[in-house]
């Protein structure tokens, strides 16, 4: 019988003991993104939003947001993240009136476990603040595909998602 990492010899829930492990750089680099409309672009390019400054506050609560991962994915363990960087790249289609936020967020830290959950909880959440900062102009956003894109450091080594493997959408 396969044994899993996250039981007890009871069959319970149990955090990883990661004491053992080599602290080394560890980074990830995760995707999401935001379909919005003509109206709800033109409120974040122009600045009208009446929320206020869309991208700042987003990224605020993404930054906030990978800093407590921990206490919102229950194995997680708490990290003292080095860095964490968020940004925003619109794909823009006039002609199919086609309005998309790609979100790219980057966290680092030196330690024994890596930072995948908090890169894709900040690119979660981030997505998640533009619809709530932008849900009175239009509720009809899509959010979505959330993906891991990059990761380096550990036992497990790199890993680079493959292009095939992507959304069309997604710029390289």
């Amino acid at each position: 019988m396969t044994k899993f990492t996250h039981f007890n010899e009871q069959g319970r829930a149990k955090m990883v003991d990661i004491s053992q492990k080599e602290e080394t750089i560890r980074i990830a680099i995760a995707h999401s993104s935001i379909i919005v409309s003509k109206v709800i672009y033109e409120e974040i390019a122009n600045g009208t939003n009446k929320k206020g400054d869309v991208f700042a506050v987003a990224q605020v609560a993404g930054i906030m947001t990978a800093k407590q991962t921990s206490q919102i994915i229950p194995m997680c363990h708490p990290i003292a993240l080095k860095s964490v960087n968020i940004t925003f790249d619109w794909l823009i289609d006039e002609e199919k009136n086609h309005y998309e936020i790609n979100i790219e967020t980057e966290v680092k830290t030196k330690g024994s476990t890596g930072v995948e959950m908090e890169a894709l909880t900040a690119a979660s959440v981030t997505a998640l603040t533009i619809y709530d900062m932008c849900k009175a102009a239009d509720k009809n956003m899509i959010i979505g595909p959330t993906m891991l894109l990059k990761k380096s450091g550990g036992k497990s080594g790199d890993y680079i998602r493959s292009s095939q493997k992507r959304n069309d959408s997604i710029k390289e």
